[in-house]
């Protein structure tokens, strides 16, 4: 089970007023933009950003960052075996599967595996 990226979240209001510093910080525009319910979602560098309205963002702050991973079914195989708990069962989303899950320490993430496209795109480019 590979780590492919880590995204530190961001939380905003609006993610074209976000958007600009961060492009003048990292010197990168955004990879991935797209809504996902009714939160938009950035990725930028490092940083995933989620936007909307904080009745809407409280739904994902359960998880500290974001980690892109090659393998979800073996995660969960190693996750388990660390006393991790499945909070939110994988499922598909619009870039591929995702779970989310507390460590045992109490640490929340969000794990996702990208589809083919996004892998090659932006991991092997």
């Amino acid at each position: 089970m590979a780590i492919l990226k880590t995204y530190a979240r961001l939380w905003t209001d609006d993610l074209d007023q976000a958007l600009p510093l961060l492009q003048q910080l990292t010197g990168e525009q955004p990879h991935l933009r797209l809504a996902f319910e009714a939160v938009g979602l950035a990725a930028i560098g490092d940083f995933l950003v989620i936007a909307g309205p904080a009745e809407e963002r409280a739904k994902y702050d359960h998880a500290t960052a974001t980690v892109v991973v090659e393998d979800l079914d073996a995660l969960q195989a190693t996750l388990k075996s660390a006393d991790a708990t499945i909070t939110t069962p994988a499922a598909d989303g619009p870039t591929g599967r995702f779970l989310y899950a507390r460590h045992a320490d109490g640490a929340g993430v969000e794990y996702v595996q990208w589809n083919d496209e996004l892998v090659s795109r932006i991991i092997r480019a």
